[in-house]
């Protein structure tokens, strides 16, 4: 499967399109903006957002896999100025929208207030990236979850600890015996 096609799946998978894909196919720039960077506190938000979309159960999370600093890279080096502008001003109001619904920063909130938050923000992106205007950035929301979703199953955690991953391939066995509740397969 080559990065397209890799590329429209995720985008399937979350619902909309991948932001930054087209500086990811023609090549990220070597040297990104410093709007892009973020502080010790915007990573560490960043990855209890991460945290908060794929939780660590009997297989580690996001948080584990890093995902605050594969979306810092991602970001400075692959968005847009408009794009960056977008993705670090939602991050602000992800702790804004925290302290008026629980009276407390997101990292300081319970698991269950920090899903229903982000439970919220699915649906109000899902209606903002509906009625969008087509040059203007997807809501942050949507960024945010797709670069959580991209650099979990890409780290090497999401993929040896979390997926089967077989470092090198064998033959195709279109008949391989599946049993529910198997891992799916990383090669």
């Amino acid at each position: 499967m080559d990065r397209r096609e890799y590329l429209k799946k995720i985008a399937l998978l979350s619902g909309a399109a991948v932001v930054g894909v087209d500086f990811f196919l023609s090549g990220c720039s070597p040297n990104g903006t410093a709007a892009g960077n973020f502080s010790k506190a915007q990573l560490a938000l960043l990855d209890e957002i991460g945290e908060t979309i794929i939780p660590a159960t009997q297989t580690p999370g996001a948080k584990a896999a890093e995902v605050g600093k594969f979306m810092e890279v991602m970001v400075r080096d692959c968005y847009t100025t408009e794009q960056q502008a977008t993705f670090k001003a939602g991050l602000i109001s992800v702790d804004e929208a925290s302290q008026k619904a629980n009276g407390m920063r997101f990292t300081e909130s319970t698991a269950q207030q920090r899903h229903d938050l982000l439970v919220s923000l699915e649906k109000e992106a899902k209606a903002y990236n509906e009625k969008k205007e087509k040059d203007k950035p997807v809501h942050f929301y949507t960024m945010m979850k797709q670069l959580t979703l991209w650099g979990f199953f890409t780290s090497k955690t999401g993929m040896t600890e979390t997926l089967r991953h077989i470092p090198v391939p064998g033959k195709f066995d279109g008949a391989f015996p599946y049993a529910k509740g198997d891992k799916a397969w990383a090669e």
